[in-house]
């Protein structure tokens, strides 16, 4: 029973873990043990916290969280606007790794 509790609890932690945020700078990160994230703008430090150990058996030292503001585009001449997004940048305690290349 507690494995299938333990499931339904990791339902909602794909919800906030939704795809690693890869860029140069991000990359740069992976030297200081941090990966990046998006995830919603909802999501608090905590619950990104337990997702991130949950979902990739890590221990996690610290979240930090900020929200990309959307950028104004242009497409064939006609304006749009990019969404605001939210990123976690999550720091790993020693020793601990997490390949953001491989799916979960």
């Amino acid at each position: 029973m507690a494995k299938a509790k333990k499931k339904a609890a990791a339902e909602w932690m794909y919800e906030i873990i939704r795809s690693p945020h890869i860029t140069e700078k991000a990359t740069l990160g992976s030297q200081y043990s941090q990966v990046t994230f998006k995830v919603p703008n909802y999501a608090t430090k905590p619950s990104i916290k337990e997702a991130v150990e949950v979902l990739f058996d890590v221990r996690v030292k610290s979240v930090n969280t900020l929200i990309q503001k959307g950028k104004n585009k242009r497409f064939r001449g006609i304006a749009g606007r990019r969404s605001d997004f939210k990123k976690a940048i999550v720091t790993l305690e020693e020793g601990q790794t997490i390949d953001a290349g491989v799916g979960i």
